[in-house]
């Protein structure tokens, strides 16, 4: 069965259906045979006949062979109906659709070779079979197509807890990741906090300081204003040459200020720092594109 493209289960199907049928048409070519047997042994018993005679006797003989030729066509038609039941019904079970194409149940040429096959390669295989006693084939719906679709569903389903696992597995990464992003920020915001309070009660203290330094100034130039009107001028110069001071210090403290977060970005702890959140952005963007490829968003 080369020619029709079968494997070779296939193949061994359509050997038993066809000894199937040539069984039956066997049985019904012995039942005419045994018409004619029949009327020869009931009806030709006389040596001449009439014409009304032998019309009489073929006309029977007609309807019976008729009836028997009927009977056989009926039932291989039906014969035929319940092998595509069978067919179509395995095919329904995995949501396949079954076409056929009727004209070429006409096709002469695939019909000789079918005949062929018969003459030849199928009393070859049939006499093969009988000599090493080959088991029953298992019913259609136990193997074929029907293994071979269990096989490639069990395979997705292994394929599919793999990826499962390898997701989990990606999500805990993703999520001690996260974790450890979420403690390098607190630790560095912590960071800048201590520093920011050490820089800030810095300054107030010396701010504190150029006040108390203005209100001991202006204490002083008050008495001086009461005990000697001739040293108000002094006095008042005095105190723009200490508004100009504090204006100097205030602007040192903060170019002092700048000075100090300039020295603290560089120091090792802040580079550390912000070189561990780099590399937990770069880990996190890559974790995130490798999850895209497992699950993309709709």
């Amino acid at each position: 069965m080369a020619e029709f493209g079968f494997n070779e289960q296939h193949q061994g199907e359509v050997i038993n259906y066809m000894r199937f049928a040539r069984s039956k048409r066997v049985l019904r070519l012995k039942t005419i045979d045994s018409c004619f047997e029949e009327l020869k042994d009931s009806r030709l018993v006389e040596e001449t006949f009439t014409v009304d005679e032998v019309r009489e006797m073929l006309d029977g003989l007609q309807v019976v062979v008729r009836g028997e030729v009927e009977m056989e066509l009926i039932n291989t038609a039906h014969t035929n109906v319940l092998l595509l039941r069978q067919l179509f019904s395995q095919a329904e079970k995995f949501y396949l659709r079954l076409q056929s194409d009727i004209s070429e149940l006409e096709n002469r040429e695939l019909l000789e070779q079918v005949a062929e096959f018969e003459k030849t390669d199928f009393k070859t295989t049939d006499k093969i079979n009988q000599e090493t006693n080959k088991p029953k084939l298992a019913p259609l719906n136990e193997g074929g197509v029907s293994e071979l679709l269990n096989k490639e569903i069990a395979r997705l389903q292994e394929e599919n807890n793999k990826l499962k696992t390898r997701l989990r597995t990606l999500e805990s990464q993703t999520m001690s990741a996260l974790d450890e992003r979420t403690r390098a920020e607190r630790a560095l915001k912590d960071l800048q906090k201590v520093q920011g309070e050490q820089q800030f009660a810095a300054q107030s203290q010396e701010i504190n300081c150029l006040e108390d330094t203005v209100a001991s100034l202006k204490e002083d130039y008050e008495r001086s204003l009461n005990a000697n009107a001739a040293s108000q001028k002094d006095l008042q110069e005095n105190l723009i040459s200490a508004k100009h001071e504090l204006l100097r210090v205030q602007e040192q403290l903060t170019l002092a200020e700048k000075e100090l977060e300039r020295k603290f970005q560089q120091t090792a702890a802040y580079r550390n720092m912000k070189e561990i959140l780099t590399k937990k952005n770069e880990q996190i963007k890559d974790i995130r594109k490798r999850l895209q490829r497992y699950e993309p968003s709709e």
